[in-house]
């Protein structure tokens, strides 16, 4: 007959040692993950920012109608489209707006304060502007040409940043020619 040897089993404190080191590496695992799901929103906003600058270029250049008319009355027409950021209030840090631009015998309106007209834009949760070139940027394209308007700049800087690490920034430049880069 045949004896059987028990002493091939783990024992209870090498049972508890193993589930501790797997504790301890899940732990430091999911810490990263939020660092890292916190710099993905950022990167994830620069972009949504770059692209809706992109968006109002579009809309530009494709002289996609909005009726200024209606809006403000005989004497208004289109002019074009731009995106405006405001980094005056903490509020105001975390959205910015696509709107058009209407004009009627030089002057003209961006419906800036009008919630309906246009698109407010929220940045994602946990990031906001941080700085601007001015403190108010308005960027305005205008057709047919690819016109940029930056409001008497040569080049705008938006520079976006964590909420929780102003020092993780993402920097979108846009020149005169309506070149979109993201750093």
């Amino acid at each position: 007959m045949k004896q059987f040897n028990n002493n091939n089993a783990f024992t209870l404190t090498e049972l508890l040692v193993i589930c501790g080191i797997i504790l301890i590496l899940s732990a430091i695992i999911l810490a990263d993950y939020r660092v890292g799901e916190r710099s993905f929103a950022l990167q994830r906003s620069a972009h949504k920012l770059a692209q809706d600058l992109r968006v109002a270029q579009e809309l530009s250049m494709s002289a996609k109608a909005f009726d200024c008319v209606a809006e403000l009355g005989a004497g208004w027409k289109m002019k074009g489209y731009g995106i405006i950021l405001d980094s005056t209030t903490e509020e105001k840090k975390h959205f910015y707006l696509l709107k058009p631009r209407c004009e009627s015998g030089g002057s003209f309106k961006e419906f800036e304060d009008d919630d309906t007209v246009g698109e407010k834009i929220s940045l994602e949760k946990g990031v906001k502007i941080k700085t601007l070139t001015q403190n108010s940027l308005k960027i305005f394209f205008y057709p047919p040409e690819p016109e940029v308007d930056l409001g008497g700049l040569n080049t705008a800087e938006i520079t976006i940043c964590l909420k929780t690490d102003e020092a993780k920034i993402k920097k979108i430049i846009i020149n005169k020619t309506g070149l979109i880069n993201v750093e």
